[in-house]
């Protein structure tokens, strides 16, 4: 008897259709789920994967309930002289149901783990969220979609009680595998059924295989170094305007920028070494537009445009904007531990923050950007108005023109080293993203790193590289949120003098979060002190450790040196902890509460009748590689190592002067040092 294997084809011809259906609708369910935070979450996503954990019998019993012939949709099935019931369209329904959810999870899962400063650094560079899935989600979930989708036509192929009560078992019509074992083994025909089994094992084998092969296939080394990715095809196309690979290397014999451009899929040159750049006097890169690519090119055809190398919004010039150049932050968020309330206004100089953790900074940042939203306030950037409550008025991110340098970088991975400086000028003509994005790479040093990957460069290159793209959007104001903080010192220095250059020529407003004071002090002109959501101070970097108006302040300025002070006339304070009463030159605030010096700012002397001099003995000392901090106790010897008043850092040159002198040694608070504080 010929065996009828009309039961494969019409599995895989099902599972197919229904995989093609369930990928589409789990992508769609994905997607918006994960934008979706109402209250009804947790129920929408129960229904969702409900078939999931649904005995096969009981889904298809709501499949009869909804497509029967008593049913609204069977009635209007029946007028239109359709049916549902036992055909192969129930089959795939059925199939699609079941597999649905396995795509819609797995999906979901795979969206959940992108990383959202990705998508949040993709809005602040301009894209919509339609970009932003396509650009960002998408590529960065494909493994998960893969898995998803090979996990669904398994389920979808394996499909029986929902399929049997739904289609039947009609052969060469609805008989699926699952179904032909099923009544081989009932009728006793143990063969046949021993066959379709070891057909169901191979094909699930071969699924398995699948899952693995492409697992290891989309490690990051392997996904995104491939010359023929058709995700970074699709990216180039959609951020330098055609299908090409551009390659931009530096010529020392020739002094030139040449370029190898490819396109298409092939390694098809069109003019594999032509000019595209020459050197100036300066040594900087007089820049010069390539051709359009679509058609070929000769040296002949291209032309030059100079560009300095500085982009136009660092040049600072009057006659440029006579927009008055400021940002206006007014906003109050109620957030679960404290209430963010922030007013401040940041002009053209660098603005550094500072303050503990969870103080509110970068989520200070992150209204600024439109990432979070504020309860209630106002926030203006050159008389442009980003954020007003009672107006109603909430731009979104990418149209508010501000730069956000994320702490952690938000580079995308599956992204270029040009790819990812060029993301937010795809509104720009092709060429002169390319240009732009050239000119922004010699400007941070990143020459012959074009066609790497993140995970390809330092640490402070990758820095260079979010810089880079922060700016080459050209922002009205920058943030940037502890920008420094996972480099290690060398890289640490050299990307902070790089910032010092860049910020000095920037004329919009930057915002500048650090936990480092030396850092703030020398990036910054002004300095605001954050505690507690709150603003307690902001004033120049000079009148901020200089006169540190209150405790706070004073302690995360990490004056070392802070004691409790009562008045005792017009010119004289006692230092309740210290135990001595000094001359003080400043007017003295009324409601005086603490004094304090920093430790820098303390003198040894050898005179003991100069003012707010005080003999000493070291309780203790600490030594770095060039400073000594040495713990003075005052007018009698020190119990033990913790029994001390003051702290000073000292120069180990000047410590190897004095240390082996004989006590008492004598010290000075200079009248002119001492910070009054209030509270």
């Amino acid at each position: 008897m010929e065996f009828d294997f009309s039961p494969l084809w019409i599995s895989l011809k099902t599972a197919t259709v229904a995989t093609v259906f369930a990928f589409f609708a789990g992508i769609t369910a994905a997607g918006w789920m994960k934008q979706y935070k109402g209250k009804f979450r947790g129920i929408i996503d129960g229904i969702l994967t409900l078939p999931l954990v649904l005995p096969p019998t009981v889904a298809g019993f709501l499949l009869l309930l909804l497509f029967g012939v008593n049913s609204p949709v069977g009635e209007l099935l029946m007028q239109l002289e359709m049916s549902v019931i036992f055909s192969w369209q129930a089959t795939v329904i059925t199939s699609t149901i079941v597999a649905f959810p396995l795509m819609y999870k797995t999906v979901l899962s795979s969206f959940e783990h992108i990383d959202s400063d990705l998508t949040n650094c993709a809005r602040t560079l301009g894209s919509s969220e339609f970009k932003i899935f396509w650009l960002i989600v998408l590529p960065l979930a494909l493994p998960g979609i893969a898995a998803g989708t090979i996990l669904a036509f398994a389920r979808a192929l394996g499909e029986f009680g929902a399929t049997l009560m739904l289609a039947g078992s009609i052969p060469g019509k609805t008989q699926t595998m699952p179904i032909a074992i099923f009544f081989a083994a009932e009728a006793g025909d143990m063969n046949k059924a021993l066959i379709w089994v070891l057909i169901m094992v191979a094909i699930s084998l071969a699924v398995i295989a699948t899952i693995h092969v492409w697992n290891e296939s989309q490690s990051i080394s392997k996904n995104i170094d491939g010359s023929a990715n058709l995700i970074r095809k699709l990216i180039n196309f959609v951020i330098f305007g055609q299908f090409k690979d551009v390659d931009f290397f530096k010529s020392k014999r020739e002094n030139k920028y040449l370029a190898t451009i490819s396109r298409g899929y092939t390694n098809e040159t069109y003019a594999s070494r032509f000019g595209i750049g020459e050197i100036n006097s300066d040594g900087v890169l007089a820049f010069i537009r390539i051709p359009s690519l679509r058609k070929e090119v000769s040296k002949s055809e291209v032309f030059s445009q100079e560009l300095s190398y500085l982009p136009s919004n660092f040049q600072k010039s009057s006659n440029r904007n006579n927009r008055r150049k400021e940002l206006i932050v007014n906003i109050d968020k109620n957030l679960k531990n404290f209430q963010l309330q922030v007013d401040f206004i940041a002009d053209g100089n660098t603005l550094g923050v500072l303050g503990a953790s969870g103080s509110g900074k970068s989520m200070t940042l992150r209204c600024i950007a439109g990432l979070e939203k504020p309860n209630r306030g106002r926030i203006v950037l050159n008389e442009r108005v980003l954020f007003d409550a009672k107006r109603k008025i909430n731009l979104p991110s990418r149209k508010r023109r501000i730069g956000f340098l994320f702490q952690n970088y938000a580079l995308f991975p599956h992204m270029t080293v040009a790819q990812n400086i060029g993301f937010g000028l795809q509104e720009l003509p092709k060429n002169e993203r390319i240009s732009k994005v050239k000119q922004y790479i010699d400007m941070m040093q990143l020459q012959e790193l074009e066609n790497r990957y993140p995970h390809q460069i330092s640490g402070g290159q990758q820095q260079r590289v979010a810089l880079a793209r922060a700016l080459v959007i050209e922002p009205e104001a920058i943030l940037l949120d502890e920008p420094l903080s996972a480099l290690d010192t060398y890289l640490r220095n050299q990307i902070e003098k790089l910032l010092r250059k860049v910020l000095s020529s920037y004329q919009g407003a930057t915002l500048f979060i650090t936990h480092k004071l030396e850092e703030a002090y020398r990036v910054s002109s002004n300095i605001m002190v954050m505690s507690q959501g709150k603003v307690i101070a902001n004033d120049t970097k000079e009148n901020i450790f200089e006169r540190s108006p209150n405790l706070v302040v004073a302690k995360v300025t990490e004056c070392k040196n802070i004691s409790r002070a009562e008045i005792v006339d017009n010119c004289t304070v006692k230092a309740v902890d210290w135990n001595c009463n000094l001359q003080v030159v400043e007017q003295i605030p009324s409601n005086l509460k603490y004094l304090g010096i920093r430790a820098h700012h303390l003198r040894f002397s050898n005179d003991l009748n100069r003012e707010n001099t005080f003999p000493c003995w070291v309780a203790d000392i600490s030594e770095t590689q060039h400073r000594v901090s040495v713990y003075l106790k005052l007018n009698c010897p020190a119990n033990d190592f913790e029994d001390y008043d003051l702290q000073v850092e000292i120069y180990k040159e000047k410590w190897v002067c004095i240390k082996e002198r004989a006590f008492p040694w004598y010290v000075r608070l200079e009248a002119g040092r001492l910070m009054m504080m209030e509270s």
